[in-house]
């Protein structure tokens, strides 16, 4: 489920947004794999693929050390 959170209009300056450093952690895991950095697949199916292949790694890591 994506929740969109949008900043209040009464907001000034830089304020921590809940839970958006899971998602640029996991995007920092993605750009390790060379081929994730940019969008060099034709087909949604092959990126998608591509994703997953780069995740399993850290997650048998994760089930490997509880």
């Amino acid at each position: 489920m994506v929740e969109v959170i949008r900043r209040s209009d009464d907001q000034k300056g830089f304020e921590v947004l809940p839970r958006r450093w899971v998602v640029e952690r996991t995007f920092g895991w993605m750009t390790r794999w060379r081929r994730l950095v940019r969008d060099y697949e034709q087909r949604i199916d092959v990126s998608h693929a591509m994703i997953l292949v780069a995740m399993g790694p850290n997650l048998i890591r994760r089930n490997a050390h509880p």
